[in-house]
């Protein structure tokens, strides 16, 4: 296996979550960014071109959804994400979309790290709840 493959898969199992309010534990959900396509950093108003199609897209799915942001442990990568109202099927057809290495799906409060892109199997990581972090606002993200 690739090197960098198995260094992204490790670091997006690290990942913790900013959101602006507390979602149920009983909801299931996906977890998706726009942001880095294929894992290849891209400059802030590129992202930003692509987490405005993304939130485009997912309103023309009309999908309820919610800006949250991925952040390693030490704030020192973030990623506006989208917390969205779907199937872990189309939650994947959409990562691939937009060609994310994968996605995240969260169900019964369980955390699960879903490839799209990379050649890995479905990972659980255990709960979610204890990887939120409630914010007053989301940073912004540069």
């Amino acid at each position: 296996m690739n090197n960098s493959v198995d260094s992204l898969w490790h670091y997006y199992q690290q990942t913790e979550f900013l959101f602006t309010q507390i979602l149920s534990t009983q909801l299931s959900f996906a977890i998706i960014t726009a942001y880095n396509p294929k894992g290849e950093v891209l400059s802030a108003p590129q992202n930003g071109l692509l987490d405005r199609k993304l939130q485009h897209e997912i309103n023309r799915l009309g999908l309820p959804y919610r800006s949250m942001i991925g952040a390693s442990q030490d704030r020192s990568h973030m990623e506006k994400s989208w917390a969205i109202a779907t199937d872990k099927a189309s939650a994947i057809k959409l990562g691939c979309l937009f060609n994310q290495n994968a996605i995240f799906y969260v169900e019964a409060d369980t955390l699960q790290l879903v490839p799209c892109l990379m050649p890995k199997e479905e990972t659980l990581l255990g709960a979610f709840s204890p990887r939120v972090n409630r914010v007053f606002e989301l940073p912004d993200i540069e």
